[in-house]
C-alpha cells in the first residue's frame, strides 16, 4: 500500500508542474536554459587555440614600457639625510640670533581705526 501511493505521487508530479515553469520566460517555446550544454561549454582546449596571437613589433623605442616600477616616481627620490645633533651644536644654535623683526613684511593696517563712542549701542539700532 505504500509502494502504491508512492507510485501514485511520481505519477502526479510527472503530470504536475510548479506555477513558475508555466508562466515566465522559461514557458516560451524559444526558451534556452542559461546553462550551456556540454558540447557547447568549450568549443576547443584553452592550450590549442584555432588562431594564433598577432603580436606587433616595432622600434624598442618607440614602445612604451608599461612595466610600474620604472614610472614609479616613489623610487626617484634622493636619498632621506639625516643630521644629528650634539649637544653643543644646539647651545650654539640656541645663542645665534637667527632673525630681526625688520625680516618680517610690514604690518598693512597703519592707521588708527577711530570709533565713534557716541554711537547708541555701538552703532547698532536696537
Amino acid at each position: 500500500m505504500i509502494s502504491a501511493a508512492k507510485s501514485l505521487i511520481q505519477t502526479l508530479k510527472r503530470y504536475m508542474k510548479a506555477p513558475w515553469d508555466i508562466t515566465g520566460p522559461q514557458a516560451h517555446p524559444e526558451y534556452r536554459t542559461s546553462v550551456p550544454g556540454a558540447t557547447e561549454y568549450r568549443v576547443f582546449c584553452p592550450a590549442t587555440v584555432p588562431a594564433k596571437a598577432i603580436v606587433p613589433s616595432s622600434d624598442p623605442e618607440t614602445v612604451y614600457d608599461i612595466k610600474y616600477y620604472t614610472r614609479d616616481q616613489r623610487r626617484n627620490r634622493p636619498p632621506i639625510r639625516r643630521t644629528i645633533l650634539k649637544k653643543a651644536d644646539v647651545e650654539k644654535m640656541m645663542k645665534e640670533q637667527t632673525f630681526d623683526v625688520n625680516d618680517f613684511p610690514r604690518v598693512y593696517l597703519t592707521a588708527a581705526v577711530e570709533e565713534d563712542l557716541d554711537a547708541i549701542g555701538g552703532g547698532y539700532t536696537k
